[in-house]
């Protein structure tokens, strides 16, 4: 048994059983992975996964145990290297973030423009993608952290860190009755068409739920999951909308009114999540507290290690 074979049969699982994906992945040939699997079966003595016509088809019972040990030892190993790369450059290095399109546009620009101040020889890669497709790429180490306003899927050893809570507002185009009225409610709302977020976002469910629970049904003309859309829409008239306080920008959105409706729906907060098992940098912890104030290197280490002893 060697680290090799682990990383093998670790990246099998990844790419879901199939082993020339693995293999691209691993820049490595089909029948050298097949070999070495075939290898570590025949020392343990059972097989990892179930075959039909010489395709790997399950993981075997057995199989997901040694794949969960796997992963350990294979993140493990991944942490020695990123302490040896982090005491030979202190000052260089890369950061790869994976971020919803509402906290790419509007949370994280100011808080990379100062991180890259701080360290200028470390490299940042943003990617823009769904909460889902962010976990997903968190749990294969593709990316060192994920930020959200969405409530992450249970999947994958990880830690949420809240980081910032804003209120939710009504955006009305400039010169609407809402605008110049008193404190809106729910019913008054209601009698407006809305441009919302979709249903399966965190945000378009909180404010469906909203109205639910007081038996109203505002009618929806339009269902997006981009904020910069959303404002677009509400501008040419097509209704009103609730969004976060975050997306809102009085010197920007000129066209626009925001009217504070705390008091109606739930606080948006603006999470990262990271890996629970693996090396954080000095680095990667800076840019943490950049995001959330409270979120120290001790604070961080403190969450990982409730978080591990709660598993």
């Amino acid at each position: 048994m060697n680290l090799k074979q682990l990383r093998y049969i670790c990246e099998i699982q990844k790419c879901r059983l199939n082993i020339s994906l693995a293999a691209q992945a691993l820049h490595t040939n089909q029948p050298g992975i097949s070999k070495q699997l075939r290898l570590l079966e025949d020392e343990l003595g059972f097989e990892i996964f179930t075959r039909q016509r010489n395709r790997i088809s399950a993981v075997t019972p057995a199989g997901k145990q040694v794949i969960a040990i796997a992963q350990r030892i294979v993140a493990d190993a991944g942490n020695i290297r990123a302490i040896s790369q982090g005491l030979k450059s202190v000052t260089g290095g890369t950061l790869v973030v994976a971020a919803s399109h509402t906290q790419a546009t509007y949370f994280l620009p100011d808080i990379v423009r100062r991180f890259a101040s701080r360290h200028p020889g470390v490299r940042i890669t943003m990617r823009h993608a769904e909460t889902s497709s962010a976990m997903e790429m968190l749990q294969s180490g593709t990316v060192d952290l994920v930020v959200t306003g969405d409530e992450p899927p249970r999947m994958g050893d990880h830690v949420v860190l809240p980081c910032a809570e804003y209120q939710k507002v009504v955006i009305v185009p400039r010169g609407h009755a809402l605008a110049a009225g008193r404190r809106p409610t729910l019913r008054k709302l209601a009698t407006y068409p809305h441009v919302g977020y979709e249903p399966a976002v965190t945000a378009g469910r909180h404010v469906i739920e909203a109205f639910e629970k007081e038996a109203l049904t505002p009618e929806f003309v339009v269902f997006a999951i981009s904020a910069d859309v959303i404002k677009r829409c509400v501008e040419e008239g097509l209704g009103i909308a609730v969004v976060s306080q975050l997306v809102f920008d009085e010197n920007r959105d000129v066209k626009l009114n925001a009217i504070p409706a705390g008091h109606l729906f739930p606080k948006s907060t603006t999470k990262l999540v990271v890996p629970r098992h693996l090396y954080l940098r000095q680095f990667t912890y800076e840019f943490i507290e950049m995001c959330g104030r409270h979120w120290t290197r001790s604070a961080v280490q403190r969450a990982i290690a409730t978080s591990a002893a709660r598993h």
